[in-house]
């Protein structure tokens, strides 16, 4: 179908099957980086409630692999250290005496989970690029093979199939690659996008739950 295309359509085949062929690649990553995130979460929402103590969750952190919650609660269990050691807490379960702490508690957490949410939407702007224009650059091979039919008509008369048929065939193939190259592009995006924001809803989640614990048992 290549070799038999003319110049111009071949390079939109080309552009499609490189755009398709990306866009797999980038669809077989989000599917891993989503699953090995959610697997992740998943532990560490079980890691935590179970354990009840942040000194032991964040050493078995290390263990549990890259995930975002695992993320958040190191940047937010850091930030509660470096209270303790900046204002010197005379209990042993007390951080500070200042309930203003909780706000650079807070504010650690965000930062880690705006940063946790930018990586599960990278390459997503990749997918929606090319579900939205493969489809337009496939219907430019279309009319340029249709083009092709009636330059082919001018031609060999109106009756002649063999001037018709090598137009239309173009135009049907570049039609198939666009929508072949757009559809799973647009089912990955809508599906990985929903999963990112599942997760960066379950990040806030946990950011209002260790900010209730902390301040409830550390910042009194």
């Amino acid at each position: 179908m290549l070799t038999g295309s003319g110049p111009v359509v071949s390079v939109v085949l080309y552009a499609l099957i490189a755009a398709s062929v990306g866009s797999w690649g980038v669809i077989l990553f989000k599917a891993r980086q989503v699953y090995t995130a959610r697997k992740g979460a998943e532990e560490f929402q079980k890691l935590f409630w179970e354990t009840r103590n942040l000194a032991e969750v964040s050493r078995a952190c290390g263990q549990l692999g890259d995930n975002p919650l695992a993320a958040v609660f190191t940047a937010g269990y850091e930030e509660l250290l470096r209270l303790r050691t900046k204002k010197k807490a005379a209990a042993d379960e007390g951080l500070s005496t200042e309930l203003a702490g909780i706000a650079n508690v807070e504010r650690a957490m965000r930062r880690a989970a705006h940063h946790e949410r930018t990586e599960l939407e990278k390459l997503l702007t990749f997918l929606a690029t090319t579900s939205s224009t493969t489809p337009f650059v496939g219907l430019f091979g279309t009319v340029w093979g249709i083009m092709n039919s009636f330059r082919g008509l001018s031609v060999g008369g109106p009756s002649s199939i063999q001037a018709v048929a090598p137009g239309i065939s173009e135009a049907l193939i570049a039609t198939a690659a666009g929508l072949a190259a757009a559809i799973p592009a647009l089912v990955a995006y809508n599906h990985y996008a929903r999963a990112s924001r599942l997760l960066a809803g379950e990040m806030d989640s946990f950011i209002s739950e260790f900010l209730n614990i902390a301040e409830r048992h550390f910042l009194n």
